[in-house]
């Protein structure tokens, strides 16, 4: 379990990043970290990070499918967290 805690605090750490790297890249009107690589990220374990970070930079907030799809996200993967951790 301590692998999977550790795995998860390290996407999110990066994920939250991401979105405020690509916050601050949109205000300099330079080159963007692709939407496809922050949904890869979120995808694999990122998604409370990226929804924080979404949240917290205000970034993605007019993108319908970050501001419905990663809160959605998070609730699967709390759920597939409980679901693993009812199986100990």
């Amino acid at each position: 379990m301590y692998i999977i805690i550790g795995y998860l605090t390290l996407v999110n750490v990066l994920t939250f990043s991401m979105m405020g790297y690509d916050k601050a890249q949109a205000r300099k009107g330079e080159r963007r970290t692709p939407e496809r690589t922050i949904w890869l990220w979120t995808w694999v374990g990122g998604s409370l990070g990226g929804f924080v970070g979404m949240e917290l930079f205000r970034h993605k907030t007019k993108h319908a499918s970050f501001k419905y799809g990663l809160p959605l996200l998070v609730i699967v993967h709390v759920l597939v967290l409980y679901w693993l951790g009812s199986k100990q």
